[in-house]
C-alpha cells in the first residue's frame, strides 16, 4: 500500500473474525469505507486482516449484525509504541537521566596536572586558573579554549618562559618551562671596576680595592674607579675589588601625545549565548535575548562534547558578546604636558635597573603642532656605574677600552 507507512504512525489493529457470516460482515465493512487490507483466510471459519486503529470502534455494529466474533490480536504503530514508552517511562527516565549524567561528567575539569615548575610557581599557576574559572568540577564549554588559557598563563605568571595547555578527556595536563636566572657574573680572582658610561660620582661604597676618583669627578666609559690593587709600590696585592659607584647620568627623551583622542574600550556589559550544534545545525539553549550593542566585538569558543573517552557528533557553543563604546579624550596643553611627562619618566624607567632612581628632570624642548604636544626631555639617573674587569697578570695597567653611551628616544 502507498500509505503504509502513515497508517503506522497513526497506529494499525490486526484482527481475527470467527463465524459463518464473514463475508457478508466484510461486505458491510466495505460499505461503511472502512479501509482493510492483508486479509487471510485460515480454514471455513476464520480469516484475518488489518486495518487502521482509528476504525476500531466501528467493527463493533456490523460484528452483532453478521453472528461473527472479533478479536484483536496484534496492535502496532505510533500510538501503541507511545503507550508502551509510557507504561516503561520510569525505566526510560532512569536510562535518559544516566546517559545525561554520563555526558555532563565527561565534559566536565576533573583533573589540573602541572609538570616542570617548582612549588612556588606550580602554586602560583594553580592561583592564576582558580581566577580564570579553571577549577575541579567545572564544565568544559564554559572555559576559554586551550590557546586563550596558555596566552594568559604566559602574559600573567612572570616566572614562565613557555607552557603548553593539553586538554585530555576530563584533565588539563600543562607542561611547565621556567625562566632560567641569569647566570652570575664571572668572578675572578683578581679585578678592577671600570665605569660603564660617562657620568658624575655621587656616591662611593667601596668593599675591597683602591678608589682612584673621588666624588663629583667626571667620569669616562671604561675609565678606571676603584683598583684592584693595592699596597706599597714596589709590593702591590691583586685582590677582587667590590664596591658600588653611584654616578649621576643622563638620558634623553622624545614624546609625542596628540591634544585629542579617539579610542575603543569594552563598558563591562556583555551577553552569553550557549548552543547545541549538531552536524550543521545549531540549536540554542541558553541566551535568546537579543543584545542592544550599537557597537560590540564577539568571541566564540566551541567544545566538542563525549561521552567517556568517545567523542560524540555534538558540540557546544559559547558565544560572548561584549559592548564596546567610543571615548573621545581631550587634553589641554598643561594636561597633554603632564601627561607627556608621565610617560616618559615610565618608558625610562622601564629601561633602567630597578635600583636605579630619577634625580630630576628638564624639558628641553617643546611644541604644540597639528593639534599634538612635542616634548625633548633631559633625565638625571642616579645609578650604579661600576663593572668588573679582569687584572691580567703581566699587564696591571691594562684597561677596558670599550665604551658605552648614554640612551636616548
Amino acid at each position: 500500500m502507498k500509505n503504509q507507512w502513515l497508517n503506522f504512525f497513526v497506529g494499525i489493529v490486526r484482527v481475527k473474525v470467527t463465524g459463518r457470516g464473514i463475508e457478508r460482515y466484510l461486505n458491510q465493512l466495505t460499505r461503511s469505507g472502512i479501509l482493510i487490507w492483508n486479509v487471510k483466510k485460515h480454514g471455513e471459519d476464520v480469516i484475518t486482516f488489518h486495518i487502521k486503529a482509528v476504525d476500531v470502534k466501528k467493527l463493533r455494529g456490523p460484528a452483532r449484525k453478521s453472528e461473527v466474533k472479533v478479536r484483536f490480536i496484534e496492535r502496532v504503530g505510533g500510538p501503541f509504541f507511545l503507550r508502551r514508552m509510557w507504561t516503561n517511562s520510569g525505566f526510560l527516565a532512569g536510562t535518559l537521566a544516566f546517559i545525561v549524567i554520563i555526558m555532563v561528567l565527561s565534559n566536565m575539569v576533573w583533573g589540573i596536572e602541572i609538570n616542570g615548575a617548582s612549588p612556588a610557581t606550580e602554586h602560583q599557576i594553580r592561583k592564576e586558573l582558580k581566577e580564570m574559572g579553571i577549577i575541579i568540577g567545572k564544565p568544559q564549554f564554559t572555559l576559554d579554549n586551550v590557546d586563550v588559557i596558555q596566552r594568559e598563563l604566559t602574559d600573567n605568571v612572570k616566572a614562565l618562559t613557555w607552557v603548553g595547555v593539553e586538554l585530555r578527556g576530563t584533565i588539563y595536563h600543562f607542561q611547565v618551562v621556567e625562566k632560567e636566572d641569569p647566570d652570575k657574573p664571572k668572578t675572578y680572582e683578581a679585578q678592577n671596576l671600570v665605569a660603564t658610561k660617562k657620568a658624575t660620582i655621587v656616591r662611593m661604597f667601596v668593599e675591597e680595592g683602591e678608589k682612584v676618583v673621588a666624588i663629583n669627578d667626571t667620569v669616562q666609559p671604561g675609565q678606571l674607579l676603584v683598583s684592584g690593587l693595592i699596597g706599597k709600590e714596589d709590593e702591590k696585592k691583586a685582590v677582587a675589588a667590590r664596591g658600588e659607584i653611584l654616578g649621576e647620568t643622563w638620558y634623553k627623551s622624545q614624546v609625542e601625545l596628540p591634544l585629542e583622542t579617539t579610542f575603543q574600550v569594552f563598558s563591562g556589559e556583555e551577553k552569553r549565548k550557549y548552543s547545541l550544534n549538531v552536524g550543521e545545525l545549531s540549536i540554542p539553549f541558553w541566551g535568546f535575548n537579543k543584545h542592544e550593542y550599537k557597537e560590540f566585538e564577539m568571541e566564540e569558543t566551541t567544545q566538542q562534547l563525549k561521552m567517556l573517552s568517545w567523542e560524540l557528533p555534538l558540540a557546544m557553543t559559547k558565544k560572548t558578546i561584549r559592548e564596546r563604546e567610543e571615548v573621545n579624550r581631550n587634553y589641554t596643553k598643561e594636561e597633554a604636558i603632564e601627561r607627556a611627562i608621565n610617560l616618559a619618566r615610565k618608558d625610562i624607567k622601564n629601561q633602567l635597573p630597578e635600583d636605579a632612581t630619577i634625580k630630576g628632570e628638564e624639558i628641553l624642548h617643546q611644541s604644540l603642532n597639528n593639534g599634538k604636544v612635542k616634548l625633548s626631555i633631559l633625565f638625571q639617573i642616579i645609578e650604579d656605574i661600576a663593572k668588573s674587569q679582569p687584572i691580567i697578570q703581566g699587564d696591571e695597567d691594562d684597561r677596558d677600552d670599550g665604551s658605552t653611551t648614554s640612551r636616548s628616544r
